[in-house]
């Protein structure tokens, strides 16, 4: 039996226990992160937590509605078992009335049929092979850039101050994006809380006058490595400093049982960007309904 279950009221232990063995696992479930990064949510739970939907909710003028949180990619259902079509219906009749509004990114593994659901393109790849073989996968343009981005001598570091990469990010798009205060208040938080657990990577390239004009935060879990937020200024664009960075990533990581997740666009510039590496496209699926109130 699938039962509605309030945040106050979730066996904590045993939620993120079937995020973590199942066979869709994504960052983004775990109790901690939703904790950062959603206002209010609750989930629905089938039976002794063998399969979980965590639901992300807000209010607007006192209704509440169900949202998607900043950082956050795909949510959708979470198990160790087979999840079919009926199932995913299921879960969503479940849904209580109070929410009037719906929006929920289904993940790769909720595939169902209906006239309210749109594909979403992701696109990722599997590291699991010797770096020569990644690179020669790239496409020719992208091994030109990666080329030329080595000429100018840079450099990459890790680091754990988020900071200066989220200033960068704000003086080159933040006006252009126009995220709101608390999207930024909720990635340092994020960071903060992932650098304890070991799940979160920041790399910063410099120039040649050590100067730094880009960089990315990679989230680290289980078999995924995922590409949650850049920034590049225009010294680094006309670098190439993102086709380093990834290079170096794929070339760090390679030989590991790791996807990379680009966490994908449907843009087809930066789309065809995350391809050039040889990444893949995978779909997940946006789902959207509206209550009459």
């Amino acid at each position: 039996m699938i039962k509605y279950v309030e945040h106050k009221e979730i066996d904590f232990a045993k939620y993120d226990s079937c995020i973590a063995v199942s066979e869709n696992s994504l960052i983004y479930a775990y109790s901690w992160y939703l904790d950062i990064v959603a206002e209010n949510w609750d989930a629905l739970v089938l039976g002794d937590y063998e399969m979980v939907m965590p639901l992300t909710h807000r209010k607007k003028y006192y209704i509440p509605y169900i949202f998607l949180p900043p950082w956050v990619q795909q949510l959708g259902i979470f198990s160790a078992n087979i999840i079919d079509e009926d199932l995913v219906l299921d879960f969503i009749s479940r849904i209580p009335g109070k929410f009037k509004s719906i929006d929920i990114l289904f993940n790769h593994k909720n595939s169902f049929s209906s006239k309210r659901l749109k594909s979403r393109n992701n696109y990722i790849l599997d590291l699991n092979k010797e770096y020569k073989l990644l690179f020669d996968n790239f496409a020719k343009g992208r091994k030109s850039s990666i080329k030329h981005a080595k000429k100018y001598g840079l450099i990459l570091r890790e680091s754990n101050n988020v900071e200066s990469l989220i200033q960068l990010f704000m003086n080159n798009k933040g006006s252009e994006l126009n995220k709101p205060e608390r999207d930024y208040t909720a990635i340092r938080n994020l960071v903060s809380v992932a650098l304890k657990k070991d799940k979160v990577k920041i790399y910063k390239v410099f120039d040649e006058n050590t100067l730094e004009i880009g960089g990315a935060i990679f989230l680290i879990d289980r078999n995924r490595i995922t590409y949650l937020f850049s920034a590049v200024n225009q010294k680094g664009r006309d670098k190439q400093a993102m086709s380093f960075l990834i290079d170096l990533i794929i070339k760090k990581y390679s030989g590991q049982e790791l996807i990379l997740d680009f966490e994908g666009s449907m843009i087809q510039g930066i789309a065809d960007f995350f391809m050039s590496f040889g990444a893949v496209q995978e779909n997940y699926y946006w789902y959207a309904m509206r209550r009459i109130i």
